[in-house]
């Protein structure tokens, strides 16, 4: 496979064997095959059609905030829309946004509407594609509880308009197809005082840098919360807040964050999900799933 072939098909940028620890929040994980920045719907489908035809797996990332990539890397095409499709239009009460669009950006441009439904995501590093796929959320709002519709590229390179209500969104999770790629969404929101957007956007703001520790690498909560309980409590009630692992360590301002605290590798993260995982099992009998995003690893990794 000549990568220049695909270097003269597309006007993005093509970056071989390029380490994911510059892209990711943790700032952990091995070289990709090719991490690539497109500018175009063009770009992108000369990309899936490159990939197609030599059997090489494509992912697609925005600002890599909750992704944890393994130390021997991706054997695989990275795609980072993080600096294309970042239009935010409006047309009364409706937004229209790129798939790259910051959650905080996106939150901005909403008040400046006098546009609420959003304001509460505030906080949530992380693209709009990204939240769209786990049906990000916080406080009680969900981001999918606005959403009309979506843009995306399809498995075959196809452009496609899906409406909402043909997409199934559950707790951090969503029907979108992993393979499918997010280019534009809709959501219908509703007017309101700058006041109380505001009012909203700081209360979410004030409570998560009281109780999230947002001064270190992370990727966020690694687990979800489990019916009825919350992740980080449990993690807590385990004794585990401050376990450490190499350079990874379970936060002692949230259970639910791993940081990395000094030059962690994969394995030690991937060491403490297990360690988490296996204590919580044996002393509540439940299993935690994970939130962020894994490549890289052999099926079965993360079992406790």
């Amino acid at each position: 496979m000549d990568l220049n072939e695909l270097k003269k098909m597309i006007t993005g940028k093509i970056m071989e064997n390029e380490p994911m620890a510059n892209h990711t929040s943790y700032g952990i994980g091995g070289p990709a095959l090719a991490f690539i920045k497109p500018k175009s719907i063009n770009d992108l489908q000369m990309i899936k059609s490159f990939a197609k035809k030599h059997q090489v797996p494509v992912n697609c990332i925005g600002s890599g905030s909750n992704l944890l990539v393994s130390d021997e890397g991706i054997n695989s095409f990275v795609v980072s829309l993080e600096k294309s499709f970042k239009k935010i239009l409006f047309d009364e009460n409706k937004c229209y946004a790129g798939a790259s669009v910051k959650l905080s950006k996106l939150v901005k441009e909403c008040i400046k509407q006098n546009l609420g439904g959003l304001e509460t995501l505030i906080g949530i590093p992380g693209t709009l594609g990204g939240a769209l796929i786990m049906n990000a959320g916080a406080f009680g709002n969900e981001i999918s509880n606005y959403l009309t519709a979506i843009e995306l590229l399809n498995s075959n390179g196809v452009v496609e308009q899906v409406s909402a209500n043909e997409i199934e969104f559950g707790y951090r999770s969503s029907t979108i197809n992993k393979n499918d790629i997010i280019l534009n969404a809709e959501f219908q929101l509703k007017k309101a005082s700058e006041t109380e957007i505001r009012k909203n956007r700081d209360q979410a703001n004030l409570s998560r840098k009281s109780t999230q520790p947002l001064k270190f690498r992370s990727a966020g909560s690694v687990f979800k919360n489990p019916k009825d309980f919350a992740a980080g409590y449990l993690i807590d009630q385990a004794g585990l807040k401050g376990k450490s692992i190499g350079g990874a360590i379970v936060s002692d301002i949230h259970a639910n964050f791993i940081i990395n605290q000094a030059n962690a590798k994969a394995e030690d993260v991937v060491q403490l999900i297990k360690l988490i995982r296996n204590a919580i099992y044996k002393k509540y009998s439940i299993v935690l799933e994970l939130e962020i995003t894994t490549l890289g690893f052999p099926e079965g990794t993360f079992n406790a």
